[in-house]
């Protein structure tokens, strides 16, 4: 099951959210103590969570996350603004404050708060900031694979380069899978489910398989953030977090350790045999490394 739900973000632009669970099967009207009364945003009582994707992502990459979060929460996943079903109107804000308004406006009309965000990356950053924002929204946080120091200058035109290297349009899902997965020259060994990432991003047009997102966007939402640190929103992160990290990511274990020193309430978790996509590269390994913390929260 994939339910829609529309979201108004900031300055208008209209937003995709997704719950990919199926609702609990209870009956209420033979024991309503067991059973989520529903709110008033068409959900239930359960616990909410908010599940945020990374740069170029989309909400269908936490579908196996959502489904098994579904058993216990309210799992709703957002299109971030230019990303996914959402729209992508080309004079629109995209901005750090922007996809942090999106969030906390998701949070606000679904009736999800005070909710555990989880974020991957991008998606992260997103979360702890709005987590510093406005702690009476967030009651827990998992940040998946995303750093707090500067990435540079030099990082941003190597995406710049990486954009321009793609062969579009692709002829076929499976060529898609084949170059993202092989053939890329940033990748620096095979990794099939890198490939199964970007071919959920392709849609197909009148000459092939283009991303449905706008590498322009992309590109103007990561320089808002890129070249600089993000330790001190951090450190305003005062409900329980999560730093989780694959082995071979992009986040460091150093690096990983230090953030979880300098949040109020942090906790660290590393996956093993995973990149930088770690839901998505390890979704058993994953769970297995964020399940203990939930139940803590839910015990809380």
């Amino acid at each position: 099951m994939a339910r829609r739900i529309d979201v108004t973000g900031a300055g208008g632009v209209r937003l995709a959210a997704w719950e990919f669970g199926d609702p609990p099967k209870t009956d209420r009207a033979h024991d309503p103590a067991r059973s989520p009364a529903p709110s008033s945003s068409g959900g239930t009582d359960l616990p909410g969570v908010l599940l945020l994707h990374g740069l170029m992502g989309r909400a269908s990459h936490w579908a196996p996350t959502a489904r098994w979060l579904s058993a216990r929460h309210r799992a709703v996943a957002l299109d971030q603004r230019g990303h996914g079903r959402s729209d992508k109107p080309p004079q629109a804000a995209y901005t750090r404050d922007a996809y942090v308004e999106d969030a906390e406006a998701a949070l606000e009309q679904l009736g999800l708060g005070p909710a555990v965000l989880i974020g991957h990356a991008m998606g992260a950053l997103t979360g702890w900031q709005l987590a510093a924002k406005r702690p009476d929204l967030v009651r827990g946080l998992i940040i998946c694979d995303m750093r707090a120091s500067a990435l540079g200058t030099a990082s941003q035109h190597t995406w710049t380069e990486w954009f321009r290297a793609w062969p579009v349009p692709f002829a076929t899902l499976a060529d898609v899978r084949k170059w993202f997965g092989e053939d890329d020259p940033w990748v620096e060994r095979p990794n099939r489910a890198r490939g199964e990432f970007y071919a959920e991003v392709m849609a197909e047009s009148p000459d092939g398989w283009r991303p449905v997102f706008e590498p322009e966007q992309m590109l103007r939402s990561r320089e808002t953030w890129v070249y600089d640190a993000h330790w001190e929103e951090l450190a305003q992160v005062r409900c329980p977090t999560l730093v989780v990290r694959g082995l071979d990511g992009e986040l460091g274990r150093a690096e990983a350790q230090e953030m979880v020193r300098v949040l109020p309430n942090g906790q660290y978790a590393e996956v093993a045999d995973a990149g930088h996509l770690v839901h998505y590269d390890q979704p058993e390994a994953w769970r297995t490394a964020i399940e203990p913390f939930l139940n803590t929260l839910a015990a809380a």
